[in-house]
């Protein structure tokens, strides 16, 4: 191999130029560079030095193209307004690495559909993989149709158990806010809540009532207040859990919105958060929880983390391993709605 390698500065350095300094074929170099069996280590020593000797970066889609990979992922979520796809995503792309690997994020609008088309586009870009995420913890059915890619299901699984899906534990979450309300001294619990029609709903409040249960306590108004999922209902619920219930020392919201609706109204009941009254909420939506008056505890299902899983199971997928389902735990971030009595 020569010393110094003959070609213009102002040039980007190519294969042939790799192969021509190593003194191989093009078709050598590429397989030395792209880690094939084929070519002998001294040979694939030699057209490595050579190839830092000009700084050569192998193009991307020359790179996939031998590999079999493109580099690119497909993210599909049915969540409208981002609130559980935005951080997932941003969780999955830390996992990728930075500029190692595209994603092609694409909304489903919960159409079937407008789903199936955009998983037929993003086959089409030959992606490596997919993720899709969910707007509601309910199990989904799978994907439509042979899909010749790993995939991995984030927040709401999918109804196949032989699916990778990776979620949230919600019953453990609805115990958590308990179990923080229990240290914070409150015995007189009550629980607003969304849609009975929402599995996470039901799952906090399974969650939340087996808190009480092994205190030797039961709801405040002896069962889950269901309703909506926004502050309408929150200031509804919350006005006639205090008329029937003067006895109550806190509340357990079932999202981050009923809270803060629930605040409103304890306000104009003259009831003071926290000094009689705790409140916390749930999915730590800090436009909402860190904002609120006074700023919301609320339990943290990690969706970042989450999505930063779903990339290295999806990986680990693409590698040819087989990774499982898993659910993980969430998290109590206190703020000023639940400081301990006293």
């Amino acid at each position: 191999m020569a010393n110094e390698p003959e070609m213009p500065t102002n040039r980007t350095p190519t294969l042939t130029d790799v192969a021509k300094l190593a003194g191989v074929s093009i078709a050598t170099a590429s397989k030395a560079i792209n880690g094939r069996s084929e070519v002998r280590a001294t040979t694939r020593v030699r057209v490595l030095e050579a190839a830092e000797l000009l700084s050569f970066a192998p193009n991307a889609l020359a790179r996939g193209l031998l590999s079999g990979r493109t580099g690119t992922v497909g993210l599909l979520t049915s969540d409208l307004e981002g609130r559980f796809s935005i951080p997932i995503l941003m969780g999955a792309e830390d996992a990728f690495g930075a500029g190692q690997v595209s994603v092609f994020l694409c909304d489903a609008r919960g159409d079937a559909i407008r789903e199936k088309h955009h998983v037929r586009a993003l086959l089409s870009r030959r992606v490596d993989g997919l993720i899709v995420v969910g707007s509601r913890t309910d199990a989904r059915p799978p994907l439509a149709g042979n899909i010749p890619v790993p995939v991995v299901y984030v927040y709401a699984p999918s109804s196949d158990p032989a699916d990778i899906s990776i979620t949230v534990d919600n019953v453990g979450g609805g115990r958590l806010a308990i179990e923080h309300l229990l240290a914070c001294g409150r015995r007189n619990i009550a629980h607003i809540t969304g849609e009975p029609g929402f599995q996470a709903a039901r799952d906090r409040a399974e969650g939340a009532a087996a808190a009480l249960a092994a205190a030797g306590l039961s709801m405040t108004g002896g069962r889950p207040y269901y309703g909506s999922w926004d502050e309408s209902w929150g200031r509804a619920a919350a006005h006639m859990v205090v008329e029937q219930h003067a006895e109550v020392d806190a509340i357990f919201c079932g999202s981050d919105q009923i809270a803060r609706g629930v605040l409103d109204a304890l306000r104009d009941l003259g009831r003071d958060v926290p000094g009689t009254t705790s409140v916390i909420g749930f999915d730590n939506w800090e436009v909402i929880s860190a904002h609120s008056r006074p700023r919301l505890t609320s339990i943290d299902m990690n969706l970042k983390q989450l999505g930063a899983i779903a990339g290295q199971r999806l990986f680990a997928a693409i590698d040819g391993g087989v990774p499982t389902s898993e659910e993980f735990p969430s998290r109590v971030v206190m703020r000023e709605s639940t400081l301990p009595v006293g």
